[in-house]
């Protein structure tokens, strides 16, 4: 068995233009002052060379070095805003743009293109920093039809699969050349949002080996899907991970739709860590039950609390819901030493 590492923390939230949260080396010094050794980075922030990080090994051992002296390591990379644009529909061209540069904005397919290289940058960036794991979102291309109101044309899900898989098998292919795993963050918004979309594109790319899953059960919550048993089910597959609270607080007014509400008054919403509705200490059990060996990384993102107050309370959260496995069964005081002639006259066959 292995101890999951942590705790982590997702930079992407934090990045700013004021000290410590404008450069990497000031977010680093100030993650490792609040007790956080991990670092997740976004890779469209600004805070590091993603495309000399994928070309030059000497670039990734000097990054790794400046972070180690700050006490932090790189967790994974992340590419969520580039993931998400692989796969867009058209009804979210206008909204997803501002993920793009302005030079492919209003260019659908430039974009995507550019999107995919990003990928394919990151994949080698991974494999230069020492990275086993990167994470990201999907895209997707079905889900303005994720409600089958008015009906779904037969075979139209499937084609949004089969496309989406066209489009990420090469992708895949590349971090399996780069020897890294890709976990995609289950997420509404995407095509890959709960384990039935995982299956149904992992079934599209031919159970492709670096298809993987970044477990954040906040997103399982305001779906009402049951988070604890979905480590159960898909924990071979499970690579990375997000330490995100939620609460969802369905009313007479209102359930998992939101009713187009803020996030404040949403009956679904994201909380700082302790301050939601998951039980974490289950979740870190199972967590080390079924060896999870990556990192335990918070995700902050909260409607009331401020960022600072939950990044400072993450870290402790975290350190004291790691779960040091053990080394040994609780009983092995108690063997009685049997051998194999012992055991076949204990069942009366010996």
């Amino acid at each position: 068995m292995k101890t999951l590492r942590g705790p982590g923390i997702f930079l992407a939230q934090f990045v700013g233009a004021q000290p410590p949260f404008d450069t990497l080396d000031n977010l680093a010094r100030w993650a490792a002052d609040l007790g956080y050794v991990g670092l997740q980075l976004p890779t469209t922030a600004g805070l590091f060379d993603l495309e000399r990080a994928a070309t030059s090994k000497a670039y990734c051992d000097e990054l790794r070095g400046r972070l180690g002296e700050a006490g932090v390591e790189i967790t994974e990379l992340s590419t969520h805003l580039q993931g998400q644009l692989v796969a867009v529909h058209p009804a979210y061209d206008a909204l997803f743009d501002g993920f793009a540069p302005e030079a492919v904005r209003g260019r659908p397919a430039a974009r995507t293109d550019w999107a995919v290289r990003q990928m394919r940058l990151a994949a080698a960036a991974s494999r230069n920093l020492g990275l086993a794991t990167h994470v990201s979102f999907s895209g997707a291309l079905a889900w303005p039809y994720v409600y089958p109101w008015p009906q779904r044309p037969a075979g139209l899900v499937e084609e949004a699969f089969a496309e989406l898989a066209r489009r990420w098998r090469p992708i895949l292919d590349a971090f399996d050349e780069a020897g890294v795993d890709l976990a995609f963050e289950l997420h509404p918004g995407e095509d890959l949002h709960d384990g039935v979309t995982f299956e149904r594109f992992l079934a599209a790319v031919d159970g492709h080996p670096r298809a993987a899953i970044l477990y954040d059960p906040s997103h399982f919550v305001l779906q009402a899907l049951d988070y604890l048993a979905f480590l159960d089910i898909y924990h071979p597959r499970i690579r990375a991970f997000h330490v995100k609270d939620a609460e969802l607080r369905p009313s007479g007014r209102s359930g998992v739709y939101g009713g187009y509400q803020s996030w404040v008054d949403r009956p679904g919403r994201f909380r700082s860590l302790g301050d939601g509705a998951i039980d974490f200490k289950a979740v870190f059990s199972k967590m080390a039950q079924y060896d999870f060996a990556g990192w335990a990384v918070l995700e902050w993102e909260c409607a009331l609390k401020h960022p600072e107050d939950g990044a400072r309370e993450g870290a402790a959260f975290i350190r004291d819901h790691i779960i040091r496995v053990t080394g040994h069964a609780f009983d092995d005081f108690a063997s009685s030493g049997a051998d194999a002639a012992a055991n076949r006259r204990l069942l009366g066959i010996g």
